[in-house]
């Protein structure tokens, strides 16, 4: 296994804008939550500054339970809006609608991007939308993601988890971080297994933490190679702090932005 990248260095002098601009695309009726956690997750990562696009009909929720971010109502020209990456997905549903407007949002940017969730549910069934060249992009799944995805089943990517995450990034032009136990981090030609994180991450909302966590490294600049390994990695550590202090049974999503400050710190004393 490569060294884990070295966390990039922040300018004494440094303001918000230059500490990455995150943009998450997230959020519904009655998974607003998933919203949240994502960016606050992407704040525990040290975005200077996070804008939340979400569903008109949750704008007040989302705006009341997270007071650090921009919250915009959808639909929103997403040109406009200062970024170095988004993250899309995290609680968005599948919506005929939702799936219209990810998949226009997926083939149009520019931007790196961070793909998890329901922004990875809109591409089953018509999976040769997300082959196309662009923009580097991370691509976060669960096995029963990443099944709908490549007509498969959960069952069988398990059995096969680190080649069924290679043959992902090689169709999909793209990162793939496959969660579950052992997570495989893969770019079709290189692939890692993390050693971080325990079964009382098993739990609603832990993926949105992670997405909001990688999206956060790739916008202060680290590759999105290395920010997929050091996410998953910190994510996995603040888990097993988490554990430590509270056991794995009562372990909840929240208690993984508690502790992601403890890993960051735990990550920065590693002698290099």
């Amino acid at each position: 296994m490569e060294r884990l990248p070295k966390l990039p260095r922040r300018r004494p002098d440094a303001h918000k804008g230059d500490c990455g601009r995150v943009v998450i695309v997230a959020g519904s009726r009655g998974m607003a939550g998933a919203a949240v956690l994502a960016s606050q997750a992407a704040y525990r990562g040290g975005a200077g500054l996070v804008t939340l696009v979400v569903p008109e009909n949750v704008v007040d929720t989302i705006a009341a339970l997270q007071v650090c971010a921009i919250v915009r109502a959808q639909p929103v020209n997403l040109d406009e809006l200062e970024a170095d990456v988004l993250a899309v997905g995290p609680g968005l549903g599948t919506a005929p609608a939702t799936v219209a407007e990810v998949r226009r949002i997926v083939a149009a940017t520019k931007r790196p991007l961070v793909l998890d969730a329901d922004g990875l549910n809109a591409f089953a069934g018509e999976p040769g939308l997300l082959a196309a060249s662009g923009p580097p992009r991370i691509l976060t799944p669960h096995p029963g993601e990443l099944a709908r995805l490549t007509d498969s089943t959960p069952a069988a990517i398990n059995r096969a988890r680190r080649r069924a995450a290679e043959t992902a990034a090689k169709r999909f032009k793209s990162i793939v971080v496959l969660k579950g136990r052992g997570t495989v981090i893969t770019d079709g030609k290189r692939t890692e297994v993390n050693a971080t994180g325990n079964a009382g991450m098993a739990t609603g909302g832990a993926g949105d933490v992670l997405t909001g966590l990688i999206a956060a490294l790739v916008g202060q600049g680290m590759k999105p190679w290395e920010a997929a390994r050091l996410g998953v990695h910190l994510h996995g550590l603040a888990g097993d702090l988490a554990a430590q202090k509270l056991g794995e049974r009562s372990l909840m999503a929240t208690d993984l932005l508690d502790f992601l400050p403890a890993a960051f710190l735990a990550h920065e004393r590693i002698p290099r």
